[in-house]
């Protein structure tokens, strides 16, 4: 079955078969759902010891399964090119929460911050401080405004991811019927991204599709899960939900799959295999779409890298190459507003999510 042009490529194949390797020797098997790390967040220092490659991350929050994989792939990177890694971040993902670890970072002097934004703009004032400190500042899975960092690492195109969306729920309820967005904050500036670029490639592609409603369940598991109920219970016709977020399209199907709904309404977005495994297998989900997490980490660390070498300064057209990778690509080429593009999303399905552990 063909759920979308992301899936055909022998090329997307290739690293989705490699990355089960990779990932397993890294060791990156994830939990089902987020836990908390403590009030105040927590901070894990790598063994390296690099003054020239302090490489610091801040994830949305700690403790979420997508972020320990691209970070703990990070750690492994950056030390094997003699660099130090460090993980920080709040235990909630709020803006608030990563300003002070920001701050934090800038007055110890790393020579890089690696961060997934949790606000397009509330992070810029204590960032732009961080890039006046002569800190490289490179955003991941989530950007803020391109003024405020050196370069944004992409895990996909914005049109690319929502284009795998909505394909995927479009072929499972034949095109046509009323669909809801379970989001996550709703100040995420990589899903406000895509959720737009969704509405108009569903009204461009899908005219009998009608995208009814946004909800936003805060990347917490319980409240995601509400959300979902509340979805079903305000559109007595809803027949698919896309929710672009792992702790979202992982809470939603375990309402889905013991509810009076399951097998009724579609549910699509991005997960991981480990969070979804059970509802492909037992029919609550028939596909959802996600890259390789520690390719990102990966190719994250390898820009910062390139950054502190000066090999590229952010301008478009300026290349570097990066190494680990589950794929066979190692040179990347900056974009446009300074973007680093891994590629393009993996559909996972009954037949493939065996093959994968994370």
């Amino acid at each position: 079955m063909t759920f979308s042009p992301l899936t055909s490529p022998t090329s997307s194949r290739r690293r989705a078969l490699a990355s089960v390797a990779v990932l397993a020797a890294l060791g990156l098997g994830a939990s089902a759902c987020s836990s908390d790390s403590g009030d105040t967040g927590s901070t894990s220092e790598g063994s390296g010891s690099s003054g020239d490659y302090s490489i610091a991350f801040l994830p949305k929050n700690l403790g979420n399964p997508y972020f320990d994989t691209s970070d703990q792939a990070a750690k492994k990177a950056i030390e094997g090119f003699g660099g130090e890694f460090k993980e920080v971040g709040p235990s909630e993902a709020t803006a608030d929460g990563q300003v002070s670890y920001i701050n934090t970072l800038t007055q110890q002097g790393v020579n890089a911050i690696v961060l997934s934004a949790n606000d397009v703009n509330a992070l810029c004032d204590s960032l732009k401080e961080a890039m006046d400190a002569d800190i490289k500042v490179i955003t991941f899975d989530s950007d803020v405004d391109p003024s405020c960092r050196d370069a944004y690492v992409s895990a996909s195109s914005t049109d690319l991811i929502a284009q795998s969306q909505v394909d995927l729920v479009a072929e499972q309820i034949g095109q046509a019927g009323e669909v809801a967005i379970l989001s996550a904050s709703a100040n995420a500036t990589n899903q406000n991204a895509w959720i737009e670029a969704m509405k108009t490639y569903a009204a461009q592609k899908y005219p009998n599709l009608q995208i009814v409603d946004t909800v936003y369940g805060d990347d917490d598991d319980q409240t995601s899960f509400d959300k979902t109920e509340a979805l079903l219970s305000t559109h007595p016709n809803l027949k698919g939900i896309i929710s672009p977020t792992t702790v979202g399209i992982a809470a939603a199907a375990r309402y889905l799959s013991t509810s009076q709904y399951k097998g009724k309404v579609a549910l699509t977005g991005l997960g991981t295999p480990n969070d979804m495994r059970q509802y492909v297998e037992d029919g609550t989900v028939t596909s959802f779409a996600l890259w390789n997490p520690a390719d990102l980490g990966v190719l994250a660390s390898y820009t910062a890298k390139a950054m502190i070498d000066g090999d590229i300064t952010g301008e478009e057209g300026d290349t570097f190459t990066a190494e680990g990778l589950s794929s066979d690509e190692t040179d990347f080429t900056v974009e446009a507003d300074g973007i680093v593009t891994l590629g393009e999303p993996f559909v996972f399905t009954k037949e493939n999510i065996g093959q994968f552990d994370f």
